[in-house]
């Protein structure tokens, strides 16, 4: 069988993109950082002498994971000091074509935010092994550790990270987000509480800039009073679109052109279980751009 794979250096690298700004958008949770970091991975590799790396996508994988490494040290020290709950940048557009389930559920935010409890070396660990499907042999490389070390490494992060156990239908998701939008239009608390599991949970983000809930909201009739009063404020001469937001159903809101809001449904049972909403301005200026990864 004929290798047909490019050759040329710049081939390969383009070839090889689209997942490595997957690799280090879910090592980040941000397109800007992702992005940042891939151009950062071309300069070195724009360095190397033609067959200087005998393992091209080895060597993009392992200097990708690295640098995001360093970019989520710094950034979980930032976090820090962030205001209100911090959440994922969401990606309104679809990702390129996705290898597995596991690399669509992958993108998710509610996935994304638990990654979040894991450490950097974990976050690492688990993805390259669990999402794109790497050796223990080939992630030792990776992250300089033994075998045996990214092995538990690994078995401690699935036992804090909950992956999904069954498959969505985007379908009759669309419909019980739809139903909920209708009933936030009528203004009726217990309508909308009809649409909300009854532990459902909101969290939002608007940074430092933007009026948001500083703490997660808990419960129906709390969700409810303020999805409904969230409603109200936008009323006018605005924009509401309904889009598949990292692989869920949700929404996304302009005024006047420039997009305010980004709201994410999660449903369970056919109800909304839990609902994130990104009003910080510096996670929204991908929301509609062509952004691929896989």
């Amino acid at each position: 069988m004929i290798d047909e794979r490019p050759t040329d250096p710049v081939d390969v690298f383009q070839r090889e993109r689209p997942r490595l700004v997957g690799l280090a958008y879910r090592m980040l949770g941000t397109v800007s950082d992702a992005e940042d970091v891939v151009q950062n991975v071309w300069l070195r590799w724009h360095k190397l002498r033609p067959g200087q790396v005998e393992r091209p996508e080895a060597w993009l994988t392992t200097v990708t994971t690295r640098i995001a490494l360093d970019h989520l040290r710094a950034a979980r020290r930032r976090r820090e000091s962030y205001v209100g709950p911090w959440l994922p940048e969401p990606l309104v557009n679809e990702a390129g074509p996705a290898e597995s389930a596991e690399l669509a559920d992958s993108l998710r935010l509610g996935f994304l935010t638990m990654l979040d409890q894991l450490k950097p070396v974990e976050r690492a660990v688990f993805l390259l092994a669990d999402v794109f499907g790497l050796s223990f042999a080939e992630i030792a490389g990776v992250v300089d550790k033994s075998e045996v070390a990214c092995r538990q490494i690994a078995s401690r992060a699935r036992h804090r990270v909950r992956r999904p156990t069954t498959r969505r239908h985007v379908g009759s998701d669309r419909a019980v987000v739809e139903a909920l939008l209708t009933a936030l239009a009528t203004g009726d608390i217990d309508l909308v509480m009809e649409h909300l599991a009854p532990d459902v949970v909101c969290v939002s983000d608007g940074g430092a800039t933007r009026r948001a809930a500083r703490r997660p909201v808990l419960g129906a009739e709390r969700v409810a009073r303020l999805l409904v009063n969230l409603s109200r404020r936008y009323r006018g001469s605005i924009s509401v679109r309904t889009e598949l937001i990292n692989g869920d159903i949700g929404t996304v809101i302009s005024i006047d052109g420039v997009v305010d809001l980004v709201t994410v449904f999660e449903v369970e049972q056919d109800q909304v279980a839990v609902v994130r909403a990104v009003r910080n301005p510096d996670k929204l200026g991908h929301v509609g751009q062509p952004v691929v990864l896989v």
